[in-house]
């Protein structure tokens, strides 16, 4: 057992007998001090000393919740687990101080999400290495979050029998189950069809992993924290330096559809909106972008 699973064991017997917390709750403050631990692991090791966690090391995790698009309330909730979770180990052991002292819960609210251009879109795309099977598989996965607009979550969880080929389609599982038919892309299309014949058939599967579509080294379905990872990594590889995530390619496809001229309604159902309140935030970035095409390319705007 690790050293963090056993704090971990520790602190549920403390939430549940000392402080009395109901099954619920219990269950989603270990969860969220797993979700921490797991996502620190690949960067630091599985063995990293609990009394060496900084708050960096915290920011970085919930830069990431964030750009999973994980909702400001879940993410207070999960602040919330950790702060418990570090002053209960702090107690026990006085070396160690709690990094979210200094920490503010995350506040709700409706803003303009990132985005990219398409020329950025295209550095990240090419960054991947297509020698190698990782590479492959990246690159079908980029190109459907941006041509398909897809959530990571619904990326990952995406199965064989989703793609219906001969129609152009892929059956997307969005919040609630709730289902929907989305068009691939012809260079999505592609790249998916590249990965499914050519890599996929080489990887030893999981046996519980016989229909899952993307698949990590070991054969099993990827994590949505290792996709805001390889997200990550290709676009330090293309020099992109904005601060963006999987939920960004969502972002830029919707964005670039609007700025296109599509029907806001046609977005809506293409991104799985139940309202269309929803989808509206995208048209203040395209009043905003007509806004900057009156003023680059306006004769009257364009005198000395």
């Amino acid at each position: 057992m690790s050293m963090w699973e056993k704090e971990i064991q520790l602190f549920g017997n403390y939430l549940k007998i000392e402080r009395g917390l109901s099954g619920h709750s219990h269950e989603a403050y270990l969860r969220d001090v797993r979700k921490f631990a797991h996502y620190l692991a690949p960067l630091v090791g599985e063995e990293f000393p609990i009394n060496q966690v900084v708050e960096d090391h915290i920011l970085d995790f919930f830069n990431a919740l964030h750009g999973l698009g994980i909702e400001a309330s879940t993410q207070a909730r999960c602040l919330s687990g950790l702060r418990s979770f570090f002053q209960f180990v702090g107690t026990e052991n006085p070396l160690i101080s709690d990094p979210t002292t200094h920490m503010k819960s995350p506040q709700k609210g409706r803003h303009l999400p990132d985005t990219l251009s398409y020329d950025e879109i295209e550095l990240i795309l090419q960054a991947n290495d297509l020698s190698t099977n990782e590479g492959v598989r990246n690159r079908a996965m980029f190109e459907l979050l941006y041509g398909s607009g897809l959530r990571v979550s619904e990326l990952v969880g995406l199965k064989l029998s989703d793609i219906y080929a001969d129609l152009g389609l892929l059956k997307v599982r969005g919040k609630g189950d709730k289902e929907r038919l989305v068009p691939i892309g012809r260079e999505a299309f592609h790249y998916l069809t590249l990965y499914r014949e050519q890599v996929r058939p080489r990887i030893s599967l999981k046996k519980d992993a016989h229909n899952v579509l993307f698949l990590n080294r070991r054969g099993a379905m990827l994590s949505r924290v290792m996709v805001f990872l390889i997200c990550k990594d290709l676009s330090a590889k293309a020099g992109i330096q904005k601060s963006i995530s999987p939920h960004t390619f969502r972002h830029s496809f919707a964005t670039h559809l609007i700025e296109g001229g599509a029907d806001l309604r046609a977005v809506q159902e293409l991104l799985g909106h139940e309202s269309i309140l929803t989808t509206e935030i995208y048209t203040h970035l395209d009043r905003a972008y007509l806004s900057q095409m009156v003023q680059d390319f306006h004769p009257m705007n364009r005198k000395n």
